[in-house]
């Protein structure tokens, strides 16, 4: 399943997962990576479908350039993987900052993108004070722990999960982490890196791209508390429908869950029918 691929002058990490057509493109948060979508493969989206599920530059196995973090850059990355795999039109998978690169490709490359799914994903994600509600899964880039166990003891204290944890979920951390040859551990992804990217999401005008797409989307929203319970989610009802409200013909489905945990356990059985209801529904 591990591949790589040379475009774009670097090297992308992704994981292919067997399954009928059309292929997913899947493209994870903003520090997640390929595993990210394990939870959705586990409730079957493959064999269902074809997935590339990649890791973003930056992030996972896939090169670390010092800089080149625009959604220009990101989304020449996934035109010279799609057109490595004779992809002609893309159905787009995108979670969170891969929804907004979704977004950004089928505004500016409407005629290779056929359909996108938004997961937790929509404008109101652009705002500055999102950062500030994401900050804690932020704060562990740059640091290094002691041991796996303290690194993954660690990830299992994070407030998103509020407790949640199973097999899918440990894989994927397992993924984000890098083990020194010492034992200790780290997250693949640097503050720099994830910095550059966050001044991309802020520098480009959203109005303008939501306005520029006019392909299928679907967006699939999750309302759990992202924290203990009481605390807000991501993305609120309110805000989620403003985005879809913008695109013609454009669908919203609410699943349970939070932003994290919508993609995991038997959550990801409700993400994965809303995708194949909308797929269906646009072939």
């Amino acid at each position: 399943m591990d591949k790589f691929a040379h475009v774009n002058g670097i090297t992308i990490h992704y994981l292919e997962h067997a399954g009928g057509e059309p292929t997913l493109v899947m493209l994870p948060g903003l520090t997640a990576n390929a595993h990210s979508f394990d939870g959705l493969v586990s409730a079957e989206l493959s064999p269902r479908y074809r997935l590339l599920a990649l890791d973003l530059r930056g992030r996972g196995l896939s090169d670390k350039p010092e800089n080149a973090y625009t959604f220009a850059d990101h989304a020449a990355d996934v035109l010279g993987l799609i057109d490595k795999q004779g992809i002609m039109q893309a159905t787009l998978v995108g979670h969170s900052f891969g929804g907004l690169l979704a977004m950004y490709m089928a505004a500016h490359f409407p005629q290779r993108i056929e359909r996108v799914v938004l997961i937790d994903a929509a404008q109101s994600a652009t705002d500055p004070i999102v950062a500030e509600m994401i900050r804690p899964s932020l704060a562990r880039l740059g640091v290094t722990l002691p041991s796996v166990d303290a690194y993954l003891g660690a990830m299992r204290q994070m407030p998103f999960l509020d407790g949640y944890w199973d097999d899918a979920v440990e894989t994927y951390f397992r993924a984000d982490m890098h083990v020194n040859p010492d034992g200790t551990a780290r997250p693949h992804s640097t503050p720099q890196a994830i910095g550059a990217v966050i001044d991309a999401v802020l520098a480009e005008d959203w109005d303008e791209i939501i306005g520029r797409i006019h392909c299928p989307m679907l967006l699939i929203n999750a309302t759990g508390p992202y924290g203990p319970p009481g605390a807000p989610p991501i993305l609120a009802a309110a805000q989620a429908r403003e985005t879809v409200d913008r695109v013609a013909g454009a669908r919203y489905v609410h699943v349970p869950g939070n932003h994290v945990t919508m993609v995991f356990g038997d959550n990801a059985f409700h993400v994965v029918q809303a995708i194949a209801d909308f797929v269906g529904e646009n072939r």
